[in-house]
């Protein structure tokens, strides 16, 4: 399994990948072992009854680990049928089934629970980011204050507040590519709900908050990292009304252009999400403050690189 994950041997976001026999998370570009001893929480299998007629094992599910967000916790006992072809026992493992059955609230908070989940797990987030959101859908769902709501856009809003809430922002966009159709405004108007009944940061994206995820796409270096996070701080005393990743995009070109990396716009706005017309646009606003953005450090530091 393949994961986004910031390397100290590498400086930066790298690509790494969850060897599960050994317990390794490995980095795939230095092979750094970056985590040790993995811990598996997903669901396990064990095999309690003999063999069936067709000499298939009867697989019985464990369940999956304790959840405390939810009031029965998953603590829970189903009873099987001693002997289901004949009906023996069955109005006594009904009733006792009938008493383990999940309450309304607990399968809608599951149910969130699972998107929050398939959406994280495509945005490559961290556990503490799916903890977080889970807790905010929980709040949101005993307060009652998205009721009528689409549940995904509800579940979707929380993970872009988690997100913000642990310092590694995503923005309206990304979070609606996995949101599975659900309109970017219709998210923003369940961030509003949240925001109203709940104490949450959910300031605006900066583009401080991106540029490492950026930088990490088109492979720069620790050094010009380092001096667009700078150009970033500077720029924001400046008054360009410009979107922060438009802002980002120009940023890193100019940067670029500094190093002699000379990488197109159009690389460039890949990377950043945007059009190559808003990039060009972008940079023709931000190049004039050039000699106040650039670190003076940059340019003799790539001077000593290149000689």
């Amino acid at each position: 399994m393949a994961m986004m994950v910031f390397c100290s041997d590498c400086k930066r976001e790298t690509e790494a990948i969850l060897d599960t026999r050994q317990g390794d998370t490995i980095c795939t570009e230095c092979s750094l072992v970056l985590e040790s001893h993995h811990i598996d929480e997903s669901s396990e299998w064990r095999i309690f009854a003999d063999s069936d007629d067709n000499g298939k094992y009867d697989r019985e599910r464990v369940g999956s680990k304790q959840n405390l967000l939810l009031d029965q916790a998953n603590l829970q006992t189903f009873a099987s049928n001693p002997n289901p072809k004949k009906g023996g026992g069955r109005p006594f493992v009904g009733s006792l089934n009938s008493l383990n059955q999940s309450n309304s609230s607990d399968k809608g908070l599951t149910e969130g629970f699972k998107i929050i989940e398939n959406m994280a797990e495509n945005l490559g987030l961290v556990r503490t980011i799916k903890d977080r959101a889970c807790e905010i859908f929980k709040n949101v769902e005993d307060n009652k204050s998205c009721r009528g709501r689409n549940l995904k856009a509800t579940v979707a809003a929380a993970l872009y507040i988690a997100c913000k809430e642990i310092k590694l922002s995503r923005t309206l966009k990304e979070i609606s590519t996995v949101a599975d159709g659900v309109a970017m405004k219709d998210i923003s108007r369940a961030v509003e709900v949240i925001k109203k009944t709940m104490e949450v940061e959910t300031g605006g994206v900066q583009p401080a908050d991106l540029v490492r995820r950026f930088c990490s796409k088109l492979n720069m270096n620790y050094q010009a990292i380092k001096a667009v996070q700078e150009a970033v701080s500077e720029v924001e005393s400046l008054d360009i009304r410009r979107t922060p990743k438009s802002i980002l995009a120009a940023i890193i070109y100019m940067i670029d252009q500094v190093s002699g990396s000379a990488r197109s716009f159009k690389e460039i706005a890949i990377a950043a999400e945007v059009a190559e017309g808003t990039v060009k646009k972008s940079y023709n606003d931000v190049a004039p403050h050039a000699s106040k953005l650039i670190p003076k450090w940059y340019p003799q530091q790539v001077h000593k690189v290149l000689v």
